[in-house]
C-alpha cells in the first residue's frame, strides 16, 4: 500500500516572505561592502570620464591627494554610492532570484541548464557546490539578469544621478539634500532620471552577459576542481574561491563590452544641457575626443568592477548558501 509523503509542518516551514527578506538583506550587505571599500576607484573613474580633454589617472590622483583633506576627497560621494549600490544590489539580487526561481519552476525546459541539475547533485554529494541558486540556460541567465538590473537601475536612478554629480568637481554641492533640490529646481523631475537610456543600454547587456559568464565560469571551475579532487586528495578549494574568481572574470568581460555606454551615461548625468540624449552624447564625445573618449576610464572601471562584482556576489552567495542549509534543516526536522 502506497504511503503519502509526510507533509512539512506549517510551523517549521520557512515562509517565502522570510526568504525574500533574507535575499534583500544579503544583497544589501554585499552592495554596501563593495561600494564603501571601492569608492575611491569609482570617484576616479567619474573624474576621468567627465573631462573633454586628455586626463591621466596619475594626474587626477595627484590632484586629489594634494587637496587639504585627501582621504575625505577620495571617499567623497560614499553616502550616495552606498545607498545606490547597497539598495540597488538588494533590489537586483531579490528580483533576480525571484525571476530565476520562477523560470526554474514554470519556464520551458529549454530555460534549464541541461545536465547541470545532475552535476549539481553530484557536486553537493562531494561537498563543493558553489551555489544554492537555480541553474538555468545561458539564454535564461542573460534575460533574467538584464531584466532584474534594468528594473533596479530605474528605481535607483535618482540616487545614481546624485552620486555622479557629487563625485564630480563640476558642482560644489555641500549635501545630498541641496544637490537634490538644485537638480529638481533647475531641471525638474526629469533631471533625476538623466542618462537612464544610456544606463539601461549599459546595464541590461552588462548584467545579462555577467550572469551568463558567471554561471558558466562556476560550472567550469567546479568541474575542474572535481577532476582534481578525484586524483589528488589534498586538493581543496572553497565555494567562495570559485565564486570570487568567476565573478572577477565575468565582470572584466562584461565591462569591456559596455564601457562606451558608461562613458555616455556619465557625460549626460553631469551636463544634460550639453549632452541632450544618448545619441547626441555619443556623436559629441566622438567628435571631441575621438573613439578613445568612449573607453576613457576602462582600465579603472574593469579593475573596480572585477573586484566589486566578485566581492558582492561572493558575499551574497555565501550568505544564501548558509541560509539555505539552515532552512533545509528546519524544514527537514518536520518530516
Amino acid at each position: 500500500m502506497a504511503h503519502a509523503s509526510p507533509a512539512v509542518s506549517p510551523s517549521n516551514k520557512v515562509p517565502a516572505s522570510s526568504k525574500t527578506t533574507f535575499h534583500f538583506l544579503a544583497g544589501l550587505a554585499s552592495g554596501l561592502t563593495s561600494s564603501i571599500l571601492l569608492q575611491p576607484a569609482d570617484l576616479l573613474k567619474t573624474r576621468l570620464q567627465q573631462s573633454t580633454r586628455t586626463a591621466s589617472l596619475s594626474a587626477t590622483l595627484r590632484s586629489i591627494i594634494s587637496s587639504p583633506n585627501p582621504i575625505r576627497s577620495l571617499w567623497r560621494g560614499t553616502l550616495p554610492s552606498a545607498l545606490r549600490t547597497g539598495f540597488g544590489s538588494a533590489l537586483y539580487f531579490t528580483s533576480l532570484n525571484a525571476l530565476r526561481q520562477e523560470v526554474a519552476r514554470r519556464g520551458p525546459a529549454m530555460a534549464l541548464a541541461g545536465s547541470s541539475a545532475a552535476n549539481t547533485i553530484n557536486n553537493n554529494k562531494n561537498g563543493y557546490s558553489s551555489s544554492a541558486l537555480p541553474k538555468l540556460s545561458h539564454t535564461a541567465n542573460l534575460l533574467t539578469g538584464a531584466v532584474a538590473r534594468t528594473a533596479a537601475g530605474f528605481i535607483m536612478m535618482p540616487v545614481t544621478v546624485l552620486k555622479v554629480r557629487y563625485e564630480s568637481d563640476y558642482y560644489a554641492y555641500r549635501s545630498l539634500g541641496s544637490a537634490a533640490r538644485d537638480i529638481f529646481r533647475t531641471e525638474g523631475i526629469r533631471g533625476l532620471f538623466a542618462g537612464f537610456g544610456a544606463t539601461a543600454v549599459r546595464d541590461a547587456p552588462y548584467a545579462g552577459i555577467y550572469v551568463a559568464f558567471y554561471e558558466q565560469f562556476k560550472r567550469n571551475l567546479s568541474g575542474f576542481w572535481a577532476g582534481s579532487t578525484s586524483t589528488n586528495n589534498n586538493t581543496n578549494i572553497s565555494s567562495s574561491t570559485v565564486n570570487f574568481t568567476s565573478g572577477a572574470l565575468a565582470a572584466g568581460l562584461a565591462t569591456a563590452v559596455t564601457n562606451p555606454f558608461d562613458a555616455v551615461k556619465t557625460r549626460i548625468q553631469l551636463r544634460p544641457e550639453k549632452y541632450r540624449n544618448m545619441f547626441h552624447a555619443l556623436k559629441l564625445i566622438v567628435k571631441e575626443d575621438g573613439g578613445k573618449g568612449l573607453f576613457r576610464g576602462l582600465g579603472l572601471r574593469m579593475g573596480r568592477k572585477a573586484i566589486s562584482s566578485a566581492l558582492a556576489w561572493t558575499v551574497y552567495e555565501e550568505l544564501i548558501m548558509r541560509a539555505e542549509k539552515r532552512w533545509s534543516v528546519q524544514e527537514g526536522m518536520s518530516l
